[in-house]
């Protein structure tokens, strides 16, 4: 690739990501862009754009994408009630796609030639950043330093950035007890004291949930709003994704709810641990599956809830960008017209439980499920019903008596 003058590098402004940029300038002899993409992690940014001065950058990206994050990524896959494994809300990987077409559109506006990314070759990351990117761009030159360098220990990453003056906090030079990744969706810890399975996850690692034993003694109660399967509104008040989203983290963070310690199938092949803390989006789906209960046909949403392990393994496996996601999209979206009204929700020491919930569109009738009398639904009519579905079985246990 000695062809390459001009890279965009996804940069957090961080130890590793700053060896990279200089190792860039040093290996390929080009020019770095850096970009850092604000998506609610919870850091200050700005001491980035003065590392990368320091380090000789004169294009420098930093933006904070956090509605387009949640607007454009996170709710259409809410709108799926996605898990991957049955468990996971899939906080990292949806992350992924916004800021691989991001690097891209950069790289456009800049005449780089190639990206570059941080991921090692041991995870999901660099499946789904080199994914989007080829997606984006399908003659895109893309630099996996992980891949390439011999920098394969923490001692030769502090070395080398010593070697370089590449500014090294007291707190990076020993070993990180575990490495994290956060957005405004969820952290995502793993690593070092969470590699053994069999050791239960220390107390420390948690940093958006206080433990449910210490949340309050008493419950939170709390109305989300909807419209066309998107929430748009908090105790009545409305509120941008992003900003529904953080207020759902306080609230969901406050009563210890949305922790997950989690072993699960890389897309690699092998398995992993991880510790994820998810607070307002355990809540989110549990009063999105509230409103889909009394607004969905049952053949609707039966059929939805067989299409979403697709759905939430081609988000995992790093293919948002693909035909077969969007049509999986469309028929999602479809599905969420009438998705709409109030969910009140129950937040105790952990847990997250719909009690109450009502919409214009509500299919729910009262008059054909009341125990007391009434003049809708004939009783008789279900004897037939039951023959029916029942002479396949009588004909076979006729056959196997």
């Amino acid at each position: 690739m000695s062809d390459i003058n001009k890279v965009v590098l996804a940069y957090s402004g961080g130890l590793d990501t700053s060896i990279i940029l200089k190792w860039l300038q040093d290996e390929y002899a080009c020019e770095v862009v850096t970009f850092t993409a604000d998506l609610g992690q919870g850091e200050e940014l700005e001491p980035a754009r003065a590392k990368a001065e320091l380090l000789g950058i004169k294009e420098i990206y930093i933006e904070d994408l956090r509605e387009e994050f949640v607007r454009d990524y996170v709710f259409p896959m809410f709108r799926a009630n996605a898990l991957y494994e049955g468990v996971y809300l899939l906080g990292t990987s949806i992350a992924r796609p916004l800021i691989a077409k991001r690097q891209i559109e950069i790289a456009a506006e800049t005449g780089a030639q190639a990206v570059c990314h941080g991921a090692t070759g041991k995870g999901n990351d660099q499946v789904r950043f080199e994914l989007g990117y080829y997606a984006c761009n399908p003659d895109i030159k893309v630099i996996a330093p992980w891949r390439e360098w011999d920098l394969n220990s923490r001692e030769k990453l502090i070395s080398y950035a010593e070697m370089h003056q590449i500014p090294v906090p007291k707190d990076k030079r020993g070993e990180a007890p575990f490495s994290v990744d956060a957005n405004l969706l969820h952290t995502s810890s793993e690593g070092k004291v969470l590699e053994d399975p069999n050791e239960p996850c220390p107390e420390y690692v948690f940093q958006r949930t206080v433990s449910p034993e210490d949340a309050p003694d008493t419950p939170t109660f709390i109305e989300v709003g909807f419209v066309a399967g998107g929430a748009v509104s908090i105790d009545g008040e409305k509120l941008s994704p992003a900003s529904l989203l953080t207020r759902l983290n306080e609230l969901g963070g406050a009563n210890g709810i949305g922790r997950l310690d989690l072993v699960e199938n890389r897309f690699v092949g092998m398995k992993s641990r991880g510790v994820y803390e998810t607070p307002g989006g355990t809540v989110l789906l549990a009063a999105h599956r509230g409103i889909e209960s009394i607004t969905m046909d049952r053949g609707a949403m039966h059929l939805k809830d067989e299409l979403m392990p697709r759905y939430a393994e081609l988000i995992y496996n790093g293919f948002w960008f693909s035909p077969e996601r969007e049509m999986l999209q469309a028929a999602i979206d479809n599905s969420q017209t009438h998705v709409t009204g109030q969910v009140t929700l129950k937040l105790y020491k952990g847990s997250v439980s719909v009690v109450a919930r009502t919409s214009p569109f509500s299919l729910y009738s009262e008059a054909h499920v009341t125990f007391e009398e009434d003049a809708v639904y004939d009783q008789h009519d279900a004897e037939g019903f039951i023959r029916l579905n029942a002479l396949r079985l009588k004909l076979l246990g006729r056959r196997n008596k």
